[in-house]
């Protein structure tokens, strides 16, 4: 089964995709349970440096942010939890990074899927088997390898 998003997008910018774009990468990850979903918001710079301040400490925004749910399995939501991908350190990042914008997020969304499915890069093995998975699904979306 597939990952359903539930996309909000809070902040205007014309190198966002469409919130369809956004569902159809998602759609492309296999989900862990029969029905998983997740929600992703697309904020400006104000809002992403709030975030990531109160929940990291870091008085600055970044390009990702995933907040798992803490939902009990028992209850059978299918709640992964939140993504936030703010928007300007995304679109900054590609153009500093001679990366394509588009492929940039589709890049930071399936990170952050991953983070909420329990994928995490604290030491070295983790890091590359995370990275491993990003590569392979980027691969799917016909995407490079964004390293």
């Amino acid at each position: 089964m597939a990952i359903q998003l539930d996309v909000q997008i809070a902040t205007e910018d014309s190198h966002i995709p469409s919130e369809s774009e956004f569902r159809g990468w998602a759609g492309d990850i296999q989900s862990s349970g029969a029905a998983d979903n997740a929600c992703l918001r697309i904020v400006g710079m104000d809002e992403g440096k709030h975030l990531n301040s109160t929940y990291r400490k870091k008085d600055e925004a970044t390009n990702v942010l995933s907040f798992p749910a803490s939902v009990p399995e028992e209850l059978g939501t299918g709640f992964l939890g939140d993504i936030v991908i703010c928007a300007p350190v995304v679109i900054e990042e590609a153009v500093t990074q001679g990366k394509d914008i588009r492929s940039h997020w589709a890049h930071l969304l399936v990170h952050g899927i991953l983070h909420l499915q329990g994928h995490v890069h604290d030491n070295d093995q983790q890091a590359q088997e995370m990275e491993a998975l990003e590569i392979a699904i980027l691969h799917r979306l016909g995407v490079e390898n964004p390293y």
